[in-house]
């Protein structure tokens, strides 16, 4: 699981969205890895909306919701709203069974 930054300098225009990239599949261990990321994404920055990339996370599962749940959490403490991008049919399935067919 490796995840990081997307390309831009989302810290230097307001419009350029900030854009954080979830590569592989997601373990419980990760979510804690993936909010810091955010926070450290979000720490300064004007956005007001982040792009989580996940059009390579193999695997999604409900370890991945529960990343994804916590990561819109984490955005939204900062007044941001957080929208997927790249998302397979297998994780938006997922994400209405549980309720957050919001994000995508």
């Amino acid at each position: 699981m490796s995840y990081g930054r997307g390309p831009g300098l989302p810290h230097v225009d307001a419009t350029t969205p900030t854009v954080l990239v979830v590569v592989g599949r997601v373990t419980p261990a990760d979510v804690p890895r993936l909010c810091d990321e955010l926070d450290d994404l979000l720490c300064g920055a004007a956005a007001t909306e982040v792009i989580c990339d996940v059009a390579r996370l193999t695997e999604p599962d409900l370890t991945a919701v529960d990343a994804l749940a916590r990561l819109r959490l984490a955005a939204r403490r900062t007044g941001c709203r957080l929208r997927l991008r790249g998302a397979r049919q297998e994780l938006l399935a997922l994400l209405r069974l549980v309720g957050l067919n919001d994000i995508a």
